[in-house]
């Protein structure tokens, strides 16, 4: 049946529920979100426009005792809700995992297990109509069978295929079961299709794996008979004939094709080992290859989901749908993706392609998929909502932009004016391969800025703080002036007012001002100036002219008696800088209750740039002691964290104040002391000292620990200080001037 134009594209939604297993530890993801105990996100779900809903209804969950009574309380209360509020449920059973503890991918019993199972999610739920047994087999396959990351840990072809064949027989006997108690009911199956290229040398490994991709529909599909191109790889590997016969005789194919699909998606591999790092290098016993993103290196670009799906259509004629659209980056980029996505789906269904659904994928975000979840390191990426909010996830920007979407309209927020980081110059990593085919349009750049792109304002961009926005509105593609103090004075209200009616930018980001409770204590008006004269002009300037703002605060407005601080304590300033930071939130948030004032501690970041910590290594490296008071505590902030968090939050439209540090309290004395060890340098040479005794006018005893009542958006202190040790070398940077030390001291 194809698509008919009149008909929408619908909107489907999707939380990531994976119950994965690594060794005898379950890592569930609906936990881990927080979803299982949210009856309510149901309905934010709802809101957004969304028709169908992938959902978990798991056996892992449901049933992780054999032959007991599944405990349908969870899923009666939240299928129920969906029901009611006109999403239709696309019921999952088994989303990346292996069974309950009794089973495996590898074991026979896992396929009938999982049939008795969905036997009895159809019997309690007889109107649900769309099911998927089990999501992604092929790719749960190579995951526990050929890469061992996931229970049973196979590293072997022989142990995917088996898995491959346990699971695919496990959907249609499922299917089977779920047809007798309603025979209209539907099979939704979902793979991450991906695609291979390769050289020349490697275009044998490539078709391999080009033909490896459609195994799981080729075998519900009934397609898998002698004549299959793998029928001899799957005869070699030791899958036998009446174990594929069931396929042949009893086809199952599904109702509708799910694709899923990511950046990371499509391949590229190359023997030239040379050109890419050592842990992108493997093989397969004949070659060694590198095997990397396809967008990082193809001057013409991958193939890109729409010749995907239009492969997948060709194929099999069967209406399809992207069952998972997501993209792990920052949120402008997420937005962009899942634009692109839709758009490529509109264009597809124009060209006669009978496309059902987007499905924007993860709602909640997903934690831990930087590691294939094969641990618990916290790394979380949001979706469209951040569960890291403190009373309820927290709408982002692409949770605003899809009930736009699917009511049929164009989204207008001012950062999709660009393309996404795959359409621009900067997505090639290695030096790009030309294929033969061709396909070479975009080496030259791929799209290029678009002209008339709505604009950013950074001011103070010559600040270490500043600087640091310039560089990442580069990275990420937003469209930016970056101004200090001689190109843009901000106590000149005049000169403000002028930029702004003449280059009318959507919003600022006013980085500029003291920074230095010190330099602040010697002037205090200049301070005053600055950090309180120039955030209000730019706030009354932003006010008329309909611009978001974000300005920075820190914790010196408060006086360190009663930490930790949150974002409702009062200001109790204690020092020239923290007085006029809190006179100058004040005033901001009154001219412009829309803005955004962030309150951070102690940046650390560039090597180059000044600061405490780059002060005190390049002392302690030269052989040198460093005083640091052990009795004032703070919360220090790695610049690239709160950078990028600050840009989500902007692009978000949050308002108000906002706590955004590396949580954690330390004293300058152990911060310096953590900072040398990572550095190699003998932190013992580091001196505790009574913060009186520094004969400095901006410190003082006490703890300025800034917490958040609104949500802890960045990663631990201890997490930050490992990432900015190795982004800034500092072993190699330190160890060469300690021996630069000591060679002018044995002169």
């Amino acid at each position: 049946m194809r698509a008919r134009a009149a008909v929408p594209l619908e909107l489907w939604g999707g939380v990531e529920c994976t119950v994965n297993r690594v060794g005898d530890h379950y890592l569930d993801q609906v936990e881990r979100t927080g979803h299982g105990a949210r009856l309510e996100d149901l309905q934010r779900f709802a809101e957004l426009g969304i028709r169908a809903m992938r959902y978990p209804v798991l056996w892992e969950r449901m049933q992780p005792v054999p032959h007991a009574e599944p405990d349908w309380a969870w899923s009666d209360t939240r299928l129920q809700c969906l029901r009611e509020a006109g999403v239709r449920p696309i019921v999952g059973l088994v989303h990346h995992g292996s069974g309950p503890r009794h089973t495996s991918l590898v074991d026979p019993s896992f396929a009938t297990g999982l049939a008795a199972y969905a036997r009895a999610v159809a019997e309690r739920y007889p109107w649900v109509a769309d099911y998927t047994p089990v999501n992604e087999p092929l790719t749960t396959a190579r995951f526990s069978g050929m890469y061992g990351y996931w229970y049973p840990h196979g590293h072997d072809g022989r142990t995917f295929a088996r898995a491959l064949i346990v699971q695919c027989r496990a959907i249609s006997l499922a299917m089977r079961e779920i047809r007798a108690v309603n025979p209209a009911a539907r099979l939704l199956q979902t793979e991450d299709l991906g695609k291979t290229h390769g050289t020349p040398r490697l275009a044998y490994q490539a078709r391999f794996e080009n033909h490896r991709r459609w195994w799981s529909f080729d075998l519900l599909c009934g397609r898998v008979d002698r004549g299959h191109p793998l029928w001899d790889y799957l005869r070699w590997v030791g899958i036998s004939e009446r174990e594929l016969s069931p396929f042949l005789e009893e086809p199952c194919p599904p109702d509708v094709l799910g694709v899923n699909h990511y950046l990371t998606s499509e391949r590229f591999l190359d023997e030239r080992l040379h050109r890419y790092p050592r842990s992108t290098h493997g093989g397969n016993g004949r070659d060694v290859y590198a095997d990397v993103e396809a967008v990082r290196v193809l001057a013409g670009g991958p193939a890109g989901l729409r010749s995907l799906l239009r492969e997948a259509w060709r194929r099999y004629r069967i209406p399809l749908a992207v069952t998972e659209a997501h993209l792990g980056c920052t949120r402008e980029e997420q937005m962009r993706w899942f634009a692109d996505v839709w758009h490529h789906g509109l264009a597809l269904r124009r060209d006669g392609v009978d496309l059902r659904a987007v499905t924007a994928w993860s709602l909640l975000g997903a934690f831990d998929w930087s590691s294939l979840v094969t641990r618990t390191a916290g790394e979380y990426e949001p979706g469209a909502f951040d569960v890291r909010a403190t009373d309820r996830p927290r709408a982002t920007a692409l949770a605003r932009m899809l009930p736009v979407l699917a009511a049929g309209r164009t989204p207008h927020h001012p950062v999709l004016d660009q393309p996404g980081w795959w359409h621009r110059p900067d997505r090639l990593s290695y030096p790009p391969y030309v294929a033969r085919n061709g396909r070479t349009a975009r080496i030259l750049g791929g799209q290029e800025p678009q002209a008339g792109a709505r604009t950013l304002l950074v001011t103070g961009a010559a600040g270490a703080l500043g600087s640091a926005f310039v560089e990442a509105c580069r990275i990420r593609g937003l469209t930016h002036h970056a101004l200090a103090r001689p190109q843009l004075d901000i106590m000149d209200a005049a000169a403000v007012e002028a930029f702004f009616t003449l280059r009318r930018p959507w919003a600022v980001v006013n980085a500029a001002g003291f920074s230095s409770a010190d330099a602040a204590e010697r002037e205090p008006e200049g301070c005053w100036s600055v950090n309180v004269g120039g955030a209000s002009i730019l706030a009354h300037a932003c006010a008329r002219h309909g611009t978001a703002l974000v300005t920075f605060s820190s914790d010196l407005v408060f006086d360190g008696a009663r930490a930790p601080y949150r974002e409702s304590d009062p200001p109790s300033p204690a020092s020239v800088l923290g007085g006029c930071q809190a006179e100058a939130e004040a005033l901001v948030r009154a001219a412009l209750p829309s803005a955004l004032v962030v309150r951070t501690a102690a940046l650390f970041g560039a090597p180059e740039r000044a600061s405490f910590l780059t002060e005190s290594l390049e002392i302690l490296a030269r052989g040198g002691v460093v005083p640091a008071a052990a009795d004032v505590a703070v919360s220090p902030t790695y610049v690239p964290d709160v950078v990028r968090c600050v840009l989500d939050l902007l692009i978000d439209g949050e308002a108000g104040v906002w706590h955004l540090v590396n949580p954690g309290a330390i004293t300058w004395a152990e911060l310096a002391r953590k900072a040398a060890v990572l550095a190699g340098l003998d932190g013992d040479r580091v001196e505790p000292r009574p913060a009186w005794s520094l004969a400095r006018a901006g410190c003082r005893a006490g703890s300025t620990e800034l917490t958040s009542e609104r949500g802890l958006l960045l990663p631990s202190l201890e997490h930050a200080l490992e990432r900015w040790a190795q982004a800034a070398d500092l072993r190699r940077r330190f160890a060469a001037l300690s021996s630069v030390s000591l060679r002018s001291r044995i002169s």
